[in-house]
């Protein structure tokens, strides 16, 4: 036993070294393309810098933050839960004063970025939220939860913040992408990211519904890394 702890803990990996993932552009982001001609430029230069980055292979870029506000509507809890289905996509609490971290790696074969989203809760385990963004589909840009499901996405800019809007969702299923219908749709997604100075900003989240108004509106604030 003390010659096996020996080996996992001497000379075997005494070569490595933790990759770092330190902002990194490599000229215009792809996000760019995806605005009007010039849009890309209204931003806040910080807002650009976190979305020009290039998460390098094997690395990671970490946020850290809290959730500061949740509202959530009986039938979002309810739309939350029925989720877990397909891997929890949406807050399952209204906890606040919570720690949030938001991790990104690189997604290799889609050419874009996985999201992993842990929130703490006042009791239990966190809720992790996995995701990836990929820049495919007819706008560009689509964001899958899992099980086949994804929501197509559009950019915006509105007031110096940069908006993820839902267009649709749909569904991949043998080969086949299939696109719901609004009346079976969970309702409009709106998600903000607003730079609020001091290497801070606003991730927000917001579930309408055309019938049943306001399902969940949910706001955290996070820092960016410190960078060696």
């Amino acid at each position: 036993m003390a010659t096996l702890a020996n080996e996992l803990t001497g000379t075997r990996y005494a070569g490595w070294q933790r990759s770092i993932a330190a902002p990194q552009s490599f000229g215009a982001s792809q996000f760019t393309a995806l605005l009007p001609a010039g849009h890309w430029a209204k931003l806040p230069a910080t807002v650009r810098h976190r979305f020009e980055r290039k998460v390098l292979a094997g690395a990671a870029i970490t946020y850290a933050g809290e959730v500061v506000e949740c509202r959530m509507a009986p039938a979002g809890w309810l739309l939350a839960q029925a989720a877990r289905l397909i891997g929890a996509p949406l807050p399952l609490g209204r906890d606040t004063g919570v720690p949030a971290t938001v991790c990104i790696t690189e997604d290799r074969a889609g050419s874009g970025q996985y999201w992993s989203r842990n929130y703490g809760r006042a009791a239990g385990f966190p809720q992790v939220i996995q995701s990836a963004k990929r820049f495919a589909g007819p706008t560009g840009l689509e964001e899958y939860l899992g099980h086949g499901i994804g929501i197509a996405l559009r950019l915006a800019i509105v007031e110096g913040a940069l908006l993820f809007v839902g267009d649709h969702y749909f569904l991949r299923v043998f080969g086949l992408r299939l696109r719901w219908p609004r009346w079976l749709a969970p309702g409009q997604l709106v998600i903000r990211h607003q730079d609020i100075g001091g290497g801070r900003f606003v991730f927000a989240l917001d579930l309408v519904h055309p019938w049943f108004g306001e399902l969940l509106h949910q706001v955290a604030l996070f820092a960016d890394p410190i960078e060696p």
